[in-house]
């Protein structure tokens, strides 16, 4: 019979070290982030010296809000020009495409160029989360490191995913959520010698943050009870809405980059645009400035009516989608919860108007941010436990993951690519939608 070969070898525990590292320096690099974000931000809009996390929204700027994110545009498309191409967008196509095209090999001057960036583009009142920056951030960190030392390809996209992990994990302690999307967006496998070090290197993030600002969930709300067979099926119904919605907030986003593409301007004056559209909506509305987490914990904790939700869920997603398409540095998760918990929230007082139907608001706002993520991105476990990780109530797993699945669905039959995959795919970089477990371990 043919020698078996050991599942784990002394290279996966080598590996193993340097994930459990690198999730220390992540999570070290997550909380500077942060700390940049809040300094930008409160110079910019309440001329003070601080780095606390705040809202751009108690500003007293008038008018002369609009221009604030303009001059953000401004620098950032002058850091892509002459800095690196790279640091438009998200970031996580940017971190497929390596994976996919370049043995997972990111530009070492991507480690400081994206968070300064992103740093500048949410200070400056840019609608986006820190999540996406960090994530490109720690999967360039990893990267760098498996391009300094002895390892192989497959070695060196472990390490980049187990940073980009760690990055997610550190900003909303979500470890499990975390490892999810590393195999479903990165590793594109389930291999132990795999999965083992991201695991650790998102364990290792998220004990960072425990011990930076302690263990309660990033979104607290009121407890939630069990839901009943009915309201099940109406979420899992309220799921293919959101992944309808899904699909037209991926459609609306590159048709957006796309209207961008024939203006007759260069490419870095473009942000410069977006962030006029930006403060201009800010202007109107001053919520939808900034990373916008209040606003996610507001509505899902029925802090908002239906009016106010249905307004935030429109204007977020006016600023997100032109700000995005316009290829400034920023991230999707966060605005796509707060759109997606803002549109739910609205069909869950719209429901609960019928008794007979059990449905919860607040239930109904979580289905809403995880459902359009899943329905957008097509990362469903990725997607229904980062909801209930970062809000910890164990009743809203069962109407996520039928929720998370019907919106998965709808997506699938509606659109081929993802909101992840289409910016790749335009640049011939075939995605794999399917894989399975390596046997030889």
């Amino acid at each position: 019979m043919p020698t078996r070969l050991p599942l784990i070898g002394a290279r996966v525990l080598r590996i193993c070290a340097l994930a459990i590292l690198l999730g220390l320096v992540v999570g070290g690099v997550a909380r500077l982030l942060t700390m940049l974000i809040g300094v930008v931000t409160n110079l910019a809009f309440h001329q003070t010296w601080s780095t606390a996390f705040t809202s751009p929204a108690g500003h007293h700027l008038g008018a002369w809000v609009i221009v604030v994110p303009v001059i953000g545009g401004v620098i950032v498309g002058a850091m892509a020009r002459w800095g690196s191409r790279a640091i438009r967008g998200h970031g996580i196509p940017e971190a497929m495409e390596q994976v996919l095209t370049n043995e997972s090999r990111v530009p070492a001057r991507m480690t400081w160029l994206k968070p300064v960036s992103s740093a500048i583009a949410i200070g400056t009142g840019g609608p986006f989360g820190a999540e996406g920056p960090i994530i490109a951030t720690g999967g360039a960190l990893g990267s760098l490191l498996g391009q300094r030392l002895p390892v192989s390809s497959d070695e060196r996209k472990t390490l980049l995913a187990a940073g980009a992990a760690a990055g997610m994990a550190a900003v909303f302690s979500s470890p499990v959520a975390a490892v999810l999307l590393s195999i479903e967006l990165l590793l594109f496998e389930r291999r132990a010698r795999s999965l083992l070090p991201v695991a650790l290197a998102a364990v290792t993030g998220t004990g960072v943050r425990f011990a930076l600002e302690g263990p309660g969930p990033v979104f607290p709300m009121p407890a939630l009870a069990a839901a009943t067979s009915t309201a099940l099926a109406v979420y899992a119904l309220l799921g293919l809405l959101m992944g309808v919605a899904g699909v037209l907030v991926t459609r609306l986003t590159y048709g957006i980059e796309d209207a961008f593409e024939r203006l007759p301007i260069h490419w870095m004056w473009w942000p410069a645009l977006g962030g006029l559209v930006v403060g201009a909506v800010g202007y109107v509305m001053p919520a939808t400035l900034g990373v916008g987490y209040d606003n996610i914990t507001a509505v899902i904790s029925g802090q908002l009516g239906l009016a106010a939700m249905a307004l935030l869920a429109l204007a977020k997603l006016l600023s997100w989608s032109v700000a995005l398409g316009s290829g400034t540095s920023g991230g999707t998760l966060a605005p796509l919860f707060t759109i997606g918990g803002a549109l739910g929230g609205v069909c869950g007082v719209a429901l609960s108007a019928w008794p007979l139907l059990h449905v919860d608001p607040h239930m109904a706002a979580l289905i809403g941010m995880a459902a359009l993520f899943a329905g957008a991105s097509r990362a469903l476990m990725t997607s229904a436990v980062f909801v209930f990780e970062t809000t910890m109530q164990p009743h809203a797993l069962l109407p996520l993951l039928a929720a998370c699945t019907t919106a998965y669905l709808v997506s699938g039959l509606m659109m081929r690519h993802t909101i992840m995959t289409e910016k790749i795919e335009r640049r011939g970089v075939h995605v794999p939608t399917d894989f399975v477990a390596d046997r030889a371990g």
